[in-house]
């Protein structure tokens, strides 16, 4: 067993006993009056996504996989701290078929019902929970992965029998039970198990692998840990018949990447980029890179998409198919790796401020596009300013977005933040930039705080003004320094 295991088992037996030993009274100055956690975190775009009344500490997660034809069992355990009183609470699922719950090593009683994003997962412990004292959550579960879920899928199949998850922005809860909300991030730990001669690969760090008892087939468990925190839409988990290539990023950022078992060859040389690209963006935000490890996942198929995974980001194999003749791919990559600082170090506190995620991976891959001489910058943002009046007023201003996945959060954000930097020069807006990421770092924040943390910086009010101007208005401002851009 490693010192990180070690350690990580360590600190979950003293939570254990804590919970088990913390005296009911132990808060009696205050009077004990218990009562359901919300079933909704009340984001303004989900507003029944996640849950209240508790706040988790850690997930560790047991997923045993099949191979090809999708049946998995699995044990999620949570650690967590009540926020109130609470008779009952809430964790989102979909799709799962519960077999036993229990708080603090009790039996409790559960229920299922239908939610508007998935289905939610009601337990009452026999013994109601105090506020401010740690509890223990255990769910013991099945199912099938091809099974259609309430809400959409969150599971991605591809041609040799394996998965890989994409659950952005609720769709973790298709493979656990989870408080599904960007505000309450957690650590994790993983114990991934399938098959021998299938590879499980998880967010985090590695730690090794070991034979799984009593299977009748030879199956290995792979046990990772992830000791930032992280909100479980950024869930990267698979199994499938791949191979974990590794290498050294700077300062001792240890990579790893996930790509197709026979076609290494193809992949090696993208893959090996990734450690000149993170020197690039910590030159560039002056920050350096937020976690311990790093890596990218290619799929063989059945994904076709690109999500910023925690430590882990995942590509469907299309980006890449002219990698033989063109570098442009590495836009992409720049993209999912400036999310690991912006939107998996920080978070949005809630999805209405999707557009600190999506605005800097545009941005900065614009950045790169230009600096390698792929395509101009100034070219991309005047056409997107041209374009984003109209979508102002269909799909909402970068800030205030109707739904998620629209030009205004992504391409009409990097306008925004390329009208911020024509407005107060180079200088002052790296120092916006690294000082939001270091002033966050591992938290949530929304655009109040953005724009707090500009007008700050630089010690100018008149920003208040411009940058409400540019997040919430239904029509273009004039953008500065081009008075011709219409």
């Amino acid at each position: 067993m490693t010192r990180t295991l070690r350690t990580a088992v360590a600190t979950a037996t003293a939570f254990v006993a804590l919970t088990l030993c913390a005296a009911p009274g132990a808060r009696a100055h205050d009077a004990f009056d218990p009562k359901p956690g919300a079933d909704g975190a009340g984001d303004p775009l989900f507003p029944t996504l996640g849950n209240g009344g508790y706040d988790v500490l850690h997930y560790d997660l047991s997923f045993d996989f099949t191979p090809v034809t999708y049946d998995f069992s699995g044990v999620m355990k949570i650690y967590a701290t009540a926020t109130q009183d609470l008779s009952s609470f809430n964790l989102d699922i979909d799709s799962l078929a519960v077999d036993e719950v229990k708080v603090n090593g009790k039996a409790a009683t559960w229920a299922v019902s239908l939610g508007k994003s998935g289905q939610e997962l009601t337990v009452t412990p026999a013994r109601a929970l105090h506020d401010h004292l740690p509890f223990v959550v255990t769910v013991a579960y099945r199912g099938n992965g091809k099974t259609k879920p309430v809400g959409a899928p969150g599971w991605r199949y591809m041609s040799d029998g394996g998965f890989v998850s994409a659950a952005q922005a609720s769709r973790a809860d298709t493979f656990a039970p989870v408080n599904d909300t960007t505000r309450d991030k957690a650590t994790w730990s993983f114990h991934l198990t399938a098959p021998d001669g299938w590879t499980p690969a998880a967010n985090g760090t590695l730690l090794g692998s070991r034979a799984a008892a009593g299977s009748a087939d030879p199956r290995t468990t792979w046990d990772f840990v992830l000791g930032s925190r992280m909100a479980p839409e950024l869930l990267g988990i698979s199994v499938a018949r791949q191979t974990m290539l590794t290498g050294d990023g700077p300062h001792g950022i240890r990579l790893r990447h996930y790509v197709p078992a026979d076609q290494v060859a193809t992949y090696q040389p993208i893959v090996e980029q990734t450690g000149e690209q993170i020197e690039w963006l910590e030159q560039t935000l002056g920050v350096r890179f937020p976690f311990s490890t790093y890596g990218m996942q290619i799929v063989r198929d059945g994904y076709g998409d690109a999500l910023e995974n925690q430590t882990l980001s995942l590509f469907g194999p299309g980006w890449f198919k002219n990698a033989a003749t063109s570098r442009t791919y590495t836009n992409v990559m720049i993209h999912e790796l400036t999310h690991q600082w912006f939107g998996d170090s920080v978070t949005p506190t809630t999805w209405q401020s999707a557009w600190l995620n999506e605005g800097p991976a545009v941005y900065y891959a614009a950045l790169w596009a230009d600096q390698q001489g792929f395509s101009s910058m100034e070219e991309k943002m005047r056409t997107a300013y041209a374009k984003l009046d109209a979508v102002r007023k269909t799909d909402g201003p970068p800030g205030l977005p109707t739904a998620l996945g629209g030009f205004n959060i992504y391409d009409g954000a990097a306008v925004t933040l390329y009208a911020l930097r024509q407005q107060i020069g180079q200088e002052d807006f790296d120092a916006v930039i690294t000082s939001w990421l270091v002033k966050h770092r591992g938290g949530n924040a929304d655009t109040q705080d953005f724009i707090d943390n500009a007008v700050e910086v630089t010690d100018d009010p008149t920003l208040r003004p411009f940058l409400e101007d540019w997040l919430f208005s239904t029509e273009n401002p004039p953008m500065p320094g081009h008075p011709d851009w219409t």
